[in-house]
């Protein structure tokens, strides 16, 4: 894939419609892409990510999200799949049927063995280049934490920066300190490569430390209201800034609470999605439970308050 790809600016990572039944609505899908790959600034859609409840989906789902999507957006943006996986085998196939799909890059989560029992950096480089050689696509390395076990040191994002797979850095540090050191460790390693924050519930506080743009599943709902945010910053008007995310915070508090994204703030988001006329329905999958009608009652006062509820549908 060219190295021109660019991937700098509002990338959406996208939840998934479903039916009654819980089977994916590939026509509402189709749609939402649509609508979301014409909304100023998008650069490009990500499937398969915690926010499309990828955790709910089979492999050959995770291919049909992404191929539905694809054909949806038909080139007008580039589509990035998420790779979650538990070993190089798995993950390269993965990989290889994301490209078929119709993916032009690929978001690449860390195992889930890692967050239970950590890892060696070497682990991350040969996942990673694994990867890349599988499939020939530029990699999104998808940050994790800091409290996890599964989070990069700061001289390991370096050295992956350094890796001609990797093209951006997906960054959900959610610790400041170690937030800024990565930044500056990865600008340092490979200038030219995209940071985006991924931190939907702080998002001005992550924007203003330096990043390209922002990768997040809350640009499913406000897409523009996120890139407002990021011209803002851009053009240094730290006042606009705060008035715009003055907008978005009880948005934010009605999905994400006081708290980070979980599976049930994504069925929150989903939930204000339905009220704004972006799904036809909020429907999770199980184990994630939906909204209850005391959440729901303030998703839909929040929704109404920022203006959403008049979003033509999809």
């Amino acid at each position: 894939m060219p190295h021109s790809l660019d991937l700098k600016g509002l990338i959406p990572a996208i939840a998934v419609p479903f039916n009654e039944d819980f089977s994916i609505d590939a026509a509402g899908l189709t749609r939402f892409a649509r609508w979301l790959a014409g909304q100023r600034g998008i650069k490009a859609l990500m499937t398969n990510g915690h926010t499309g409840e990828v955790f709910s989906l089979t492999p050959a789902e995770r291919t049909e999200v992404t191929r539905i999507t694809a054909q949806a957006v038909d080139g007008r943006v580039p589509v990035i799949s998420s790779i979650v996986c538990e070993g190089i085998l798995d993950a390269a196939e993965q990989a290889r049927a994301a490209k078929a799909a119709g993916a032009s890059a690929l978001d690449i989560m860390p195992p889930h063995h890692w967050l239970r029992f950590g890892f060696r950096p070497q682990h991350v480089l040969d996942y990673f280049n694994a990867i890349g050689d599988a499939c020939g696509l530029p990699l999104v390395v998808h940050v994790y934490p800091a409290w996890t076990k599964a989070s990069f040191s700061s001289e390991l994002l370096a050295d992956l920066a350094r890796l001609d797979h990797v093209h951006a850095f997906k960054i959900g540090t959610r610790e400041m300190n170690k937030y800024a050191r990565d930044l500056k460790a990865i600008r340092a390693a490979a200038p030219d490569k995209a940071l985006l924050t991924c931190h939907d519930e702080y998002l001005l506080a992550s924007m203003v430390q330096g990043v390209d743009g922002a990768l997040v599943g809350f640009a499913s709902l406000i897409p523009g209201l996120i890139m407002d945010l990021l011209d803002a910053v851009a053009a240094g008007d730290l006042k606009r800034a705060m008035q715009i995310q003055g907008v978005i915070d009880p948005l934010k508090q009605s999905v994400y609470g006081d708290g980070e994204p979980t599976g049930e703030a994504h069925a929150c988001m989903k939930a204000a999605m339905a009220a704004a006329g972006i799904f036809d329905r909020g429907t999770v999958r199980p184990p994630t439970i939906a909204p209850s009608p005391e959440e729901l009652a303030r998703i839909k006062a929040a929704v109404e308050g920022a203006g959403l509820s008049q979003r033509p549908a999809a």
